[in-house]
């Protein structure tokens, strides 16, 4: 899966470029949700949806955001069910790392977030070098989300 993941990482390459406050703030997004700072998540999703342009792949990027906010306000609300009120359309599926044929689908709102979990981490990667070493320290666990599609993915 690491292997699928700089791919990944590499084939968004082409679309994301911020300055780096930008990247900083969606670094900051991944981090406060992975580190269950759920309110701080919930603030720093709705400042980085704030100040992303406009385009095609970022609004793929500002809905990753979106679920993960959606994600961070029900676990501050003690509700552990994943949230999938908030969900990417066909052409922002363009950008997610995990598509699955709808049969393949067990968890709906999981699969979202971590698609969202994924991307932002991945534009984060790309975008932010002040944040290189935290994003580097959570690249098993992204490695670790993504294994559990590896059957579903047929990756071997």
């Amino acid at each position: 899966m690491e292997r699928f993941l700089t791919e990944y990482i590499n084939r968004l390459r082409p679309h994301f470029r911020f300055p780096l406050v930008t990247a900083h703030e969606i670094a900051s997004a991944f981090l406060a949700f992975k580190f269950g700072l759920y309110h701080n998540a919930v603030h720093e999703c709705t400042q980085a949806i704030s100040i992303i342009p406009d385009s095609e792949a970022n609004a793929a990027l500002k809905k990753a955001l979106a679920i993960v906010r959606a994600n961070a306000q029900n676990l501050e609300n003690a509700q552990f069910a994943s949230d999938s009120s908030v969900a990417f359309s066909e052409n922002e599926r363009t950008y997610v790392p995990i598509i699955l044929p709808q049969e393949k689908i067990e968890d709906s709102g999981k699969l979202e977030l971590d698609n969202a979990l994924v991307l932002i981490y991945s534009v984060a990667v790309l975008t932010s070098p002040d944040d290189e070493e935290a994003m580097a320290e959570h690249r098993k666990f992204i490695i670790r989300l993504l294994n559990g599609y590896k059957k579903a993915l047929k990756i071997s």
